[in-house]
């Protein structure tokens, strides 16, 4: 049987011989600091593990604390809110002053559109009585008028000579209009009434008088009843108002379209005075 190899190591040709160096010889306070070292290292150890003991017994609990907001801060968040608030409350203001604006303006419209409706209705009311009025008179006028005793003459009665000119045309013109129509608001050249016959007169000499007998009553110069002449228009009623007209002839005698009943007529002065009289020639 053979016997197990013994595995041979080989070593350093030095290894048999001891070691020559001197150990360092090492200081009192190096020992000390190391040993320091190592009991510090050991009480760390310690307190470790007991903390880690205690930890593993009790929970942590972190307490995460919020900003503290200044007595500064306060302030200023206080006053900007009031700011706010006040701004809010401005415009508030102006709104409903703006809004009392627009409502006053619409009222104001609307209260002088009715004051002008007012006065415009008062305005046709006073000339609608006017109106009313003067056609009472005109109709009162023309009553006593043709209700007046009748001195109507023709052509042929004792008629004072027509005067030479002008004058004279328009009496000759008149006169040959004599027995024609009364008609209102005709102008001839066969039925008249007062104002168209007088305007016809006229306008053979070149005269352009208005049409209507008011007109005519303040369209020359006004003279005195005492004093007229052949060839003054005279008038009935308001020099301006006159509701009728006609034309002295001489001789306290007239020429006019009277009315329906008489037509084209001479008449007496004394039986129904004239109101006034204008001279145009």
């Amino acid at each position: 049987m053979e016997e197990p190899l013994i595995p041979v190591v080989p070593m350093s040709h030095t290894a048999h011989i001891r070691s020559h160096r001197k150990p360092r010889p090492r200081s009192s306070s190096a020992l000390a600091m190391r040993a320091g070292v190592a009991g510090g290292v050991l009480g760390t150890l310690a307190v470790a593990g007991a903390a880690g003991t205690a930890n593993a017994a009790e929970p942590v609990t972190q307490t995460i604390e919020l900003p503290t907001i200044t007595a500064d801060m306060t302030a200023q968040v206080a006053e900007s809110a009031e700011v706010t608030q006040q701004a809010a409350a401005d415009y508030q203001l102006r709104a409903e002053r703006d809004e009392a604006a627009i409502k006053a303006a619409k009222q104001a419209k609307s209260d002088l559109a009715d004051a002008k409706k007012k006065a415009e209705a008062k305005e046709k009311a006073e000339d609608a009585r006017k109106a009313a009025a003067e056609r009472a008179t005109r109709s009162t006028g023309r009553t006593a008028l043709a209700a007046a005793p009748s001195t109507a003459s023709t052509p042929d009665s004792d008629v004072p000579a027509p005067a030479s000119g002008s004058v004279g045309t328009v009496i000759s013109f008149l006169k040959a209009q004599v027995g024609d129509a009364y008609v209102m608001g005709a102008s001839g050249p066969d039925a008249w009434d007062c104002s168209s016959l007088v305007q016809a007169a006229f306008k053979q000499v070149g005269v352009d008088l208005p049409r209507v007998s008011q007109d005519q009553s303040v369209a020359g110069t006004p003279v005195s009843l005492s004093n007229i002449q052949v060839g003054d228009i005279l008038y009935w009623g308001g020099a301006g108002s006159a509701y009728h007209v006609g034309v002295y002839i001489g001789g306290d005698q007239y020429l006019d379209a009277a009315n329906p009943s008489k037509g084209v007529v001479i008449q007496s002065l004394s039986g129904y005075p004239a109101s006034g009289a204008v001279r145009v020639l």
